[in-house]
């Protein structure tokens, strides 16, 4: 029930019927709920009717059959229907009870009892009937009217819930307080009951029928007590004395509390009961003592809403005396009035009886004495301002009686009873509207229960309203900023006929604020089903502003029951549904005054598939939209319902937010959405989708949203409120700020809501940059500046963290390098140097130290160049405090050791001194350092640091002294290629240092540019041997000439030559050299026909003029090579056709397992043992899994394991898993070998067909066409579409290509 504190209940619909043309009095009711129609009894019997069609359907005569008197003077005391009886049982008070059958109109008197009944009640399941009766006794009956027990109404004994005394000391002995001991001595003394109390007994049942409650005057001492009965018709409890207890009685559906009346010395009072008797509780009513009598209490079916029925008692002779209904509920242990209905108790409009709908729980059905029924369907509403962005407050109204409860929460979060100011109203308020005008939403109009509107404007107004009291924000001395309103005229409304306002006090409903001095409001036919929409204005004829009057000046008429309106403020659209769900638009502001169908974008007529309470207007995707939720959480945009759990929605700027019964709030931007975006967001909500949703507590529920904030404000269950920061709403708001430069705001909203300071610059990264300056001189702090500079990382967070709801079409300019923090930090401190060096000192600092490379040279620098500073400037920081803040960015450590590569020993000590290290450590150290000469100095201190080619640089310039040690530094830490730019070229440094990398490079096998270092410096016999190492032929006889070597020596070079170019299987080469320089050209022929080098070959036996070696060495090789291709065609050839024949019979036995584990649901595995090979044709989704999960495991093997695992993957074994793979790789490897053969094959038949082998050339030609058409028919078969989509293998060389 505390859910509801922040809502108002506001009328949905009335229903009237007048004038029901029946005989007699009417004197009671009762509904038929599977019917829709409603029992009312009179002084001459029962009738039924149809409130929608206005009809009576029934009508049985209680006095023709002889129950009722035919003078009038008889009485109905209670209808029931009875569902499983299909009849309606009727008592009266002369003691028959009844039962009707509606259908045949047939009586039957089930019982009688001889001393009348004063009451008739049923237990909520109808399985029991409870008499009252004339002898004051209670009879309890079954649903068949066999009688179970009776008792007398009037007990003795408390009842078995008797308290127990544990014997705690006498009363006379006990503390009594303020009363005195006195008060010990004192005797109870009882009051009679009240002078209006008809001394009727009054009878409740608990909402699940175990107990009940009767109130009845006790004969002994005139008093009223409430005595609680269990279902077994045993006594449980008596309540406690209570004066002035009235006969009114009412037991809460859920259980917990009785409530009743008591008239108290100065008030009227509500009080409650708990089951055991005693006093739980209680609410004052608006009324002073002997002002008015209760007639009823009347709870609704979910417990929510009480309903009270008073009647003004007789104070004067020409007294207008009135009846009132009053709807209160609870929330935070607070009642609040919600709504006021007061009929006149003269004539036809006084109130005979009323009652809830069982099934409907705010429906309430009231019958009037002159024959007229009355429906009030209410809802409940938040009443929220909704304006423009930059005016509009956040107000919210809640209804307390006389009194406005008006929070503002763009200044204060409080929940009710609290709030910020109070309106006081001379009537009880009924409704609360805040004005439709974008600019003046704050300004809101009251309705109260005497049909008049109060308007209160904010606005400058310096005058002082005593109507308008502050409340939680305001006493106590504290000086309030706020604006608050102020009382500007007060409205009556006109009614047409004068008899409306006393027959139906809620005449007009759903009333609305459209514009200054016009409301539009909303009225039912009393005889139809049509509803009337009216223009309230100002009278032009009252020229008094205390007493203006608004009167209908237009009215347009729509068949059908209005149930909602709702207006856009920005757009002026006027939304109307009707109960059966059809939306209808009213052009207000035409002169015409017409209503049509609202049309989707298709054109269609928009109709909600089900009634709904709240309705609002929005703007989605540039189309004006409806949007519905319904009682039963269907959220509706136009006739689609896009979502079945919503528990509230709220409409702001271009956001739509909803809560869930998932316990979600989502947020969803409207500018580019659509329905399918939508409903795609909301049926996935346990997926994450970022910014859009965050989880909110059980039950919480929207009041609204403060405009130009990022504060949504929700209502707990347990009443109390939250205000949640939705990510949505903070970054649409801080982009919001940062578009019009407000970096300030942006600032303080991110720092205080932990979102990465880096969107400053990533939301415009040009804009930000060329803002420099004013960013700086709106956070104005250098501790914020630094702040965001210590945020800084190269991330791009509008692509990571914040992507923007919809991707902007403008691609903003982004540094191509990649450099962002380096150039945000190089420009904010040039725009801090230029505004104050000395004030942002420290943020100069920072800027230094958190580049992608920090400068922490140039920082220390600067920090001495603050220690020398003389005389202090203002604003400008110590060297000892910018030294302290460096500390805490940077480690000391790193620290000492970047100022000691500065070679300044003040700045060493300054920051050593800073540091935690021991003096007796740094300080020998830097006093050694003192006493070497600078050179060697700065080599020390680098060598220190580890920068070894800083130290080489500053080592050579020592001397040559020093060399030795220069050069071991240099083979100890590779810095050949830095020593070297050291010295001249010609210099003996130069060729040792050569050596010592040439050294290096052969240790490493890099043996020509080893053999390329040796011969620059000269070292030409190194050079040789690295060259020959490498098989550098050319460099090497290249070196050889300069060593001027002889013809044996370079016969032998060549030779030795020759034998590692054989290995390399260069034979081109080696023959070369073979008969350049070692002159053997018979050896050189024998490495061409080895190597098939056969033109070169046939070269060099007629340059020689030796025909003798083609006889005896070329056509022997000729044949032997066509012999080896023969053998080679041969081998491809079985080998294809068997890996070819294999791959058809594996795919063909996968076909089958698929089909298999399709058919049957046979879980694929290894295990499966449908067929016996099938675990080699399994799916490739479950091996990819399968192997994946493999390497898993294999990934922290060796190498060589690796490798292993991996061969064995796609192995050919028959069986073995993804052998098709395997075959597929196998046939693309022997089709690209058979290709590379094209050349070879080529030479040797131009070999062939030379020396007139042609035989042997045929044979060799065709064996190669036939392998190659093999392979060109093959290829369909092997790579078809579908297994070259799977397979992983590479694509297959075209036979074309090898053609």
């Amino acid at each position: 029930m505390n859910c509801l504190i922040m809502r108002n209940l506001k009328l949905l619909q009335t229903l009237e019927f007048r004038d029901i043309q029946a005989p007699g009095r009417p004197q009671c009711i009762s509904l038929r709920t599977e019917q829709s129609t409603v029992l009312i009894g009179s002084d001459h019997g029962l009738i039924e009717i149809d409130p929608v069609t206005r009809e009576v359907k029934n009508e049985v005569s209680l006095v023709s059959e002889g129950f009722l008197p035919e003078d009038g003077s008889g009485c109905i005391v209670g209808i029931q229907d009875l569902l499983d009886q299909e009849s309606v049982c009727m008592a009266t008070a002369s003691g028959d009870v009844i039962l009707c059958n509606l259908s045949t109109c047939q009586l039957e008197c089930v019982g009688s009892v001889a001393s009348g009944i004063s009451v008739m009640s049923w237990s909520p399941d109808q399985e029991l009937v409870l008499l009252a009766t004339g002898q004051q006794t209670l009879i309890m009956m079954t649903k068949d009217f066999e009688p179970i027990m009776e008792q007398q109404i009037h007990q003795d004994d408390f009842g078995e819930s008797k308290f127990i005394t544990v014997g705690w000391g006498r009363k006379e002995t006990q503390f009594h307080g303020s009363e005195g001991r006195q008060a010990a001595f004192q005797v109870q003394m009882y009051e009679s009951a009240l002078p209006w109390d008809d001394h009727r007994p009054q009878v409740t049942w608990r909402g699940d029928g175990q107990f009940f409650a009767v109130s009845v005057v006790c004969p002994e001492t005139g008093a009223r007590k409430v005595r609680v009965w269990n279902r077994e018709f045993a006594l449980q409890s008596t309540s406690e004395p209570v004066a002035g207890l009235g006969p009114a009685l009412a037991w809460k559906p859920s259980g917990s509390l009785i409530a009743s009346t008591q008239e108290k010395p100065n008030q009227q009072d509500i009080v409650f009961f708990e089951k055991n008797g005693l006093l739980h509780g209680h609410f004052t009513l608006p009324f002073l003592k002997d002002e008015v009598k209760v007639n009823g209490l009347f709870w609704n079916a979910d417990s929510t809403v009480l309903a009270v029925w008073l009647e003004d008692l007789q104070r004067g002779e020409n007294c207008t005396l009135k009846t009132y209904v009053q709807l209160w509920t609870v929330g935070n242990y607070h009642w609040y009035l919600k709504q006021s209905l007061p009929f006149s108790t003269c004539g036809k409009s006084k109130l005979v009886c009323l009652m809830w709908d069982l099934v409907t729980p705010y429906r309430l059905h009231i019958l009037c004495q002159g024959w007229h029924y009355l429906c009030y369907d209410w809802h409940w509403t938040t009443d929220r301002s909704s304006g423009d962005n930059s005016s509009d407050m956040a107000n919210v109204a809640v209804i307390d009686g006389n009194k406005v409860l008006v929070t503002v929460f763009q200044q204060s979060v409080v929940p009710p009873p609290m709030c910020t100011y109070r309106l006081l109203l001379p009537h009880p308020v009924n409704q609360v509207m805040f004005s439709a005008h974008p600019k003046k939403s704050n300004d809101l109009a009251i309705l109260d229960a005497s049909n008049q509107i109060s308007v209160y404007k904010c606005d400058d107004s310096p005058s002082v309203d005593l109507t308008v009291k502050l409340g939680a924000v305001g006493g106590n001395g504290f000086k309030v900023s706020l604006r608050t309103p102020h009382l500007e005229k007060r409205y009556k409304l006109q009614f047409e006929n004068g008899e409306d306002q006393e027959i139906n006090p809620l005449k007009f409903s759903l009333i609305t604020w459209i514009q200054e001095d016009v409301f539009l409001a909303v009225s039912y036919s009393p005889s139809s089903p049509q509803s009337a929409i009216h223009h309230l204005t100002v009278a032009p004829s009252e020229a008094d502003d205390e007493h203006r009057q608004l009167h209908i000046s237009s009215s347009v008429t729509v068949d059908g029951v209005i149930i909602s309106l709702c207006c856009n403020s920005k757009t002026k659209s006027v939304a109307l549904q009707l109960a059966g769900g059809q939306i209808l638009k009213y052009f207000w502001e035409s002169p015409s005054l017409a209503v049509e169908p609202w049309k989707n974008p298709g054109g269609f007529p928009v109709w909600f598939p089900y009634p709904c309470t709240q309705t609002e207007l929005a703007m989605i995707g540039g189309e004006e939209c409806v949007l519905g939720l319904s009682d039963r959480c269907r959220f509706f945009i136009n006739d689609t319902e896009v979502a079945s759990n919503i528990t509230s929605f709220a409409v702001y700027d271009e956001f739509l937010l909803l809560t869930t019964h998932s316990h979600t709030c989502q947020c969803f931007c409207l500018r580019d959405a659509s329905f399918n975006t939508l409903h795609a967001g909301l049926s996935s909500s346990h997926v994450s989708k970022g910014e859009s949703l965050r989880k909110v507590e059980r039950g919480s529920r929207i009041v609204t949203v403060v405009p130009q904030d990022t504060k949504l404000i929700l209502q707990m269950p347990r009443g109390n409120l939250e205000v949640v920061h939705h990510r949505a709403l903070v970054l649409a708001q801080i982009r919001k700020w940062l578009d019009k430069l407000m970096f300030k705001e942006a600032f303080e909203c991110m720092r205080k809501l932990r979102i990465n300071l880096n969107l400053i610059h990533d939301h415009n990264p040009k804009v930000f940059l060329e803002n420099v300056e004013t960013f700086i001189r709106q956070i104005d702090s250098v501790n914020h500046i630094n702040l965001f500079f210590t945020e800084l990382k190269e991330e791009d967070v509008t692509k990571t963290m914040y992507p923007p709801p919809v991707t902007s079409a403008v691609q903003l300019s982004r540094d191509p390098d990649g450099k962002k923090v380096d150039l945000i930090c190089d420009t904010l401190r040039v725009a801090m140097e230029s505004i104050n060096p000395h004030k942002y000192c420290l943020s100069i600092l920072t800027s230094h130290v958190k580049k992608t490379t920090p400068e922490l040279e140039i920082v220390l620098q600067k920090v001495h160049e603050l220690q020398g500073r003389t005389p202090p400037v203002p604003d400008a920081v110590s060297a000892e405090e910018a030294l302290k803040y460096l500390l805490l960015l940077v480690d000391v450590n790193e620290l000492y050791d970047h100022s000691l590569g500065t070679y300044d020993f003040d700045l060493v000590l300054m920051v050593a001194e800073k540091s935690q290290k021991d003096p007796k450590e740094y300080l020998p150290f830097l006093n050694t350092l003192k006493k070497m000469e600078t050179n060697y100095q700065r080599f020390t201190i680098d060598k220190y640091l580890k920068r070894y080619e800083k130290a080489i640089g500053h080592l050579s310039k020592c001397g040559p002294e020093y060399f030795s040690e220069c050069l071991n530094l240099v083979k100890d830490k590779n810095l050949y290629k830095e020593a070297l730019k050291l010295y001249p070229s010609d210099s003996q440094q130069y060729k040792d240092i050569s050596i010592a990398y040439g050294e290096h490079l052969t240790q490493e096998h890099l043996y020509e540019p080893a053999g390329l270092v040796f011969a620059r410096c000269g070292a030409h016999e190194k050079a040789l041997n690295a060259f020959l190492a490498s098989g550098s032929w050319q460099q090497a006889l290249c070196v050889a000439a300069q060593l001027n070597l002889t013809k044996d020596q370079l016969a032998d070079l060549g030779r030795t030559l020759a034998g590692k170019l054989v290995e390399q299987r260069k034979h081109g080469d080696a023959a070369t050299v073979l008969e350049q320089y070692a002159k053997d050209y018979e050896e050189a022929v024998l490495l061409l026909l080895e190597g098939a080098a056969w033109e070169e070959a046939l070269r060099l036996v007629y340059k020689y003029n030796r025909p003798d070696i083609i006889e005896t060495n070329v056509k022997p090789s000729i044949l032997e090579a066509q012999k080896n291709y023969m053998a080679l065609l041969d081998s491809q050839t079985a080998t294809f056709s068997r890996h070819k024949k294999r791959l058809l019979v594996v795919r063909e036995l996968k076909e089958q397992a698929q089909q298999v584990n399709l058919d049957d649901e046979v879980p694929q595995g290894q295990e499966s043992d449908l067929f016996s090979e099938t675990s080699s044709v399994l799916s490739g989704s479950d091996m990819s899994g399968k192997y994946s999960h493999s390497n898993s495991r294999i990934s922290a093997r060796s190498s060589k394991n690796r490798r292993k695992a991996e061969r064995k993957k796609h192995s050919l074994k028959e069986g073995s898993p993804l052998e098709d793979l395997a075959l597929l790789e196998a046939l693309n490897e022997i089709v690209q070998s058979t290709e590379k053969l094209k050349d070879e094959v080529h030479n040797i038949l131009k070999m062939l067909f030379l020396f007139e082998f042609d035989e042997q050339g045929r044979e060799l030609q065709k064996a190669f066409e036939d392998t190659l058409q093999l392979m060109e028919r093959s290829l369909p078969e092997i790579w078809t579409l579908t297994h070259q989509q799977n397979s992983a293998t590479p694509d297959p060389v075209s036979p074309g290509e090898v053609l």
